[in-house]
């Protein structure tokens, strides 16, 4: 009420003072200097003159009017005005409001005095918090009617879920924990990739329990001032045990949870002030209080050990990628909203997409149906899916892109070299389909579709997978010859040298090494570190190694060499599918595998 009155003191005063300037400015608009009123009076242009003290307004015969001040006393003017046939009048002065006058000219000082106080009451508000609201914590509640998100909305991370679920019984009954003598965990971190549902899952905690969800990003308390972000975490736990029992959810955390004092230049002060508040207020608040702390992050190895101690993020939670059956379960989820032809089955689309994350499959299904929407379907088909799918893994297809006979013949033998050893090496994932249409950087893909999720790969499924990596490449340097070989297999090679590489230094797959770690596993992010860090080999070691991966990709690279030249005849009939049809599937493949040179067109 009090900062209202003040207010509109202010704009009032400043309203009067504008009229006042206006009306002076007016005023002075119709001044004209004395000799020119006396020079009008001797050449009798004047009819009336009203004296009021010093100022004498003036009316001329033409019925003009203007306004003149009398300099200094003048004791013939009154005779001159008579002589001249002037009408003389006399006004009597207004006098003049004091509280009005004293106001109009006090008003700037009060002025500046009223903003000067109104912005220290503000800087001195809450500790700080109400200057401009710097200190004001941005986290954004949600009342439990608002939350509509529960455990059914969410799939592919069962294990998840259970390690959450005693957090809602918690929520909605907490006496029950508490007659035994048992605590909450005060924090919750939950550890997956992006797009896996951390934030999803924090949510449907909220919404089962029926219990406010504050959220707010780590990156939401670091600002340019130094203690803004303290300021913030300080008014957020303070609100929240307001609305107890509730939670309180910190995505991407490592955004303020780094580690303190880590790299070349030090720490980052208003980080790491905001990051020792997270941590005292934390330990300021007890187990039982009802105010549960969910933080999710994909980098847990950045984070501060202080963070991650038993009392302030007791337990872990890790959202993994979902497995074969979680991603059918996803599907299933996001093709509620959809309208589905018989012939989807999300199994298959669930075998087709792994490494997929919820996010990546709800927005499959949403590029879907706007594939299906584009072509004025009334139903989302399994093509859709299959060119959606393909266009998320792939990029887009460049028709358009101009191709020469000779090049395409090239890609052709290249993608089909890659088919036949995926084929013939053993424990290798099936091949699902071949195309020669450009898309994204590539020219040509071929994908091979894994029949179940694999936790361990074998050496000998490893080794397949490298001879596959050559077969474009060998199919090049057998049909053109070794001087016409192009660089469309520099990603194949890239992968390839990779993956020989990691057999031989992490996983042990050396007769000569033996079963020892050549490398350290973690990505140092922090510079400090990564320089003085020592190598753990030495430089005859490092020599053995590249014997051993050259070796390894010499092996598997003279296999792939061989099986190619054993069947010149499929790699021929291949080519010849490919540049007809651009594109393959299994049926086709099967029947080219089997000899059965039939060309089938794709459906």
């Amino acid at each position: 009420m009090i900062k209202n009155f003040i207010l509109w003191f202010v704009v009032g005063m400043v309203i009067i003072s504008l009229f006042q300037n206006l009306s002076s400015r007016n005023i002075n608009m119709n001044d004209i200097d004395y000799s020119t009123f006396l020079s009008e009076v001797n050449h009798d242009k004047v009819r009336d003159a009203y004296i009021n003290g010093q100022t004498i307004q003036v009316i001329k015969k033409d019925s003009t009017q203007y306004t003149t001040r009398i300099p200094t006393y003048d004791i013939n003017l009154l005779n001159t005005l008579l002589a001249k046939r002037v009408k003389v009048v006399g006004v009597s002065p207004v006098e003049s409001n004091i509280i009005t006058s004293l106001i109009i000219s006090w008003c700037p000082t009060i002025l500046l005095i009223g903003v000067w106080l109104f912005l220290i009451k503000q800087a001195q508000t809450g500790g700080g918090k109400g200057l401009f609201s710097f200190g004001k914590n941005k986290a954004r509640m949600l009342d439990n009617n608002e939350i509509k998100t529960t455990f059914l909305d969410i799939a592919g991370c069962n294990e998840a879920k259970e390690d959450v679920l005693e957090l809602v019984d918690y929520l909605k009954e907490p006496k029950r924990f508490q007659k035994l003598g048992g605590k909450m965990p005060k924090g919750i971190l939950m550890v997956g990739p992006p797009g896996t549902g951390k934030t999803l899952l924090a949510k449907a905690i909220a919404g089962e329990a029926k219990v406010p969800f504050f959220t707010i990003s780590g990156s939401d308390f670091v600002e340019m001032f130094v203690g803004i972000g303290a300021s913030r975490v300080r008014d957020m736990f303070e609100n929240s045990r307001k609305f107890a029992p509730c939670i309180i959810f910190i995505d991407e955390i490592d955004a303020v949870g780094r580690k303190r004092g880590t790299g070349l230049g030090g720490g980052h002060d208003e980080r790491e002030q905001t990051l020792n508040q997270i941590l005292v207020e934390m330990d300021g608040f007890d187990g039982n209080e009802g105010v549960i702390v969910i933080a999710a992050t994909n980098r847990p190895d950045v984070l501060d050990p202080a963070l991650l101690r038993p009392g302030r993020f007791d337990r872990k939670v890790i959202v993994s990628l979902p497995d074969i059956i979680g991603r059918e379960e996803i599907l299933k989820i996001h093709m509620r909203k959809v309208p589905l032809s018989d012939d989807v089955i999300p199994k298959i689309i669930a075998r087709g997409t792994p490494g997929f994350s919820g996010a990546d499959l709800a927005n499959l299904v949403n590029e879907s149906a706007l594939l299906a929407a584009r072509h004025n379907q009334r139903t989302v088909k399994m093509l859709d899916f299959e060119k959606s799918k393909d266009k998320l893994m792939m990029g887009a297809e460049r028709r358009s892109m101009v191709i020469t006979p000779l090049q395409k013949e090239l890609i052709a033998y290249h993608e089909a070299g890659h088919v036949i050893i995926g084929r013939l090496v053993p424990d290798h994932d099936p091949v699902h389909k071949v195309t020669i249409i450009p898309r994204g950087h590539a020219l040509g893909a071929t994908l091979f579709l894994p029949e179940e999720d694999i936790c361990n790969v074998s050496r000998q499924k490893l080794e397949g997978q490298i001879s596959t990596l050559y077969g474009g490449r060998l199919a090049e340097e057998i049909i053109y010859g070794s001087k016409n070989v192009s660089t469309g297999a520099c990603n194949d090679i890239k992968t390839a040298t990779k993956l020989a590489r990691s057999m031989i230094m992490q996983w042990g797959f050396s007769d000569k090494l033996g079963p020892l770690l050549y490398t350290e596993e973690d990505n140092e992010v922090f510079l400090g570190k990564s320089i003085v860090q020592t190598k753990n080999i030495s430089n005859e070691t490092a020599r053995i190694i590249d014997e051993e991966v050259r070796l390894l990709i010499q092996i598997n690279y003279q296999r792939a060499k061989k099986i190619l030249n054993d069947n010149i005849d499929i790699l021929h009939a291949m080519k010849d599918a490919l540049i007809k049809y651009e594109t393959i599937n299994i049926v086709q493949i099967n029947n080219l595998m089997s000899r059965k040179f039939i060309n089938t067109p794709l459906n």
